[in-house]
């Protein structure tokens, strides 16, 4: 099954670094300009700064949330981990796409019933986001070279697993993995450290605009996982706390019809709205234009193919023993009140 084009644009997912952040709701603000008559005061928002989390940015920057009578802060974190933390201890009221999807699983294991899933982001082996690369001018010309060869991931339980599962495939019967922080991948390989990584773009596009790296194969975890090179995998999501929806749930349908709006500008507008990653990731100068991006699905555009692709994942994981226990995704969509 093919990635629908209304779901998927050729617009942006990368990586990088950023300083971890906090704070907690601010009580008793007023809702304006027509919005909801709740008061759920300033909504912290969590993101971890690559570019699959555009929506978050382009609602923020373009005024989509004042305009429906919300205050919301995007918060930045180092990592997805630190996001899924801040939001089982309440710190968040949800988080910006472009946080794994594994990570909010094992969240959602820790602490069931925490989010509903309000938008997630599709790739495969056309929208890249995820991918194997290698040095320039090296002679591994396929998955199947990698075996015997030093080999590197993000860090994470969900990059592990990924890496380790595409290494079995290659014929690996007991994976080797090195976990390096994603923005180290093109360096330690052009240093000789590692010969090949699992990586997340734009670190392909940067490896290849500086002569260092190109990319073996992209859509690894379609291929590979899922058993299908176009399959969507939802490898990122973006999600409101069930308490501030069971809370708030007016608001909430406000926050996700607003996002809703930068989704669409995204579909419509990508070279515009790609511009809105300045400042919010790494992300600048002539990557901003090059880096390819992911689309992305809202929750009440999911197909039944979508869900069972999105659970198949899940599935790899619970088999990896990365999850303790089986998580439904269907059950994790957002339903509006």
């Amino acid at each position: 099954m093919g990635i629908r084009r209304r779901h998927l644009l050729q617009i942006g997912v990368g990586a990088g670094l950023a300083v971890a952040a906090h704070a907690c709701a601010q009580p008793n603000q007023t809702a304006q300009n027509g919005g909801s008559s709740e008061t759920p005061g300033k909504i912290m928002m969590g993101f971890w700064p690559v570019a699959s989390g555009l929506p978050l940015f382009v609602a923020v920057e373009k005024g989509y949330f004042q305009e429906a009578g919300l205050e919301v802060e995007a918060v930045r974190f180092a990592n997805p981990n630190q996001v899924a933390e801040a939001l089982i201890a309440g710190r968040l009221q949800g988080t910006g796409n472009g946080v794994a999807s594994g990570v909010l699983g094992l969240a959602e294991i820790t602490s069931p019933g925490l989010f509903r899933i309000l938008t997630a982001n599709p790739s495969n082996v056309d929208y890249a986001l995820d991918q194997v690369i290698v040095g320039k001018n090296t002679g591994i010309q396929s998955i199947q070279d990698l075996k015997g060869k030093s080999f590197a991931t993000g860090p994470g339980a969900q990059n592990l697993a990924i890496a380790e599962a595409i290494l079995r495939a290659a014929g690996v019967e007991q994976p080797q993995v090195q976990q390096l922080e994603i923005s180290q991948h093109v360096a330690a390989i052009e240093s000789g450290q590692i010969d090949a990584a699992y990586t997340l773009e734009p670190t392909g596009t940067v490896g290849t605009l500086k002569g260092i790296t190109r990319v073996l194969e992209n859509g690894v975890v379609s291929k590979y996982i899922l058993g299908d090179p176009q399959a969507p995998w939802f490898g990122g999501s973006a999600v409101l706390s069930s308490k501030f929806i069971e809370q708030y749930p007016e608001t909430s349908a406000l926050y996700a019809e607003a996002y809703r709006r930068a989704v669409q500008d995204i579909r419509d507008n990508p070279d515009e709205a790609r511009q809105y990653l300045v400042g919010y990731t790494a992300i600048e100068g002539e990557l901003v234009d090059k880096v390819p991006l992911v689309g992305y699905t809202m929750y009440d555009e999911f197909s039944p193919e979508d869900i069972a692709y999105f659970q198949k994942f899940f599935d790899f994981m619970t088999e990896q023993e990365i999850f303790s226990r089986s998580v439904d995704v269907a059950a994790l969509l957002y339903k509006p009140a």
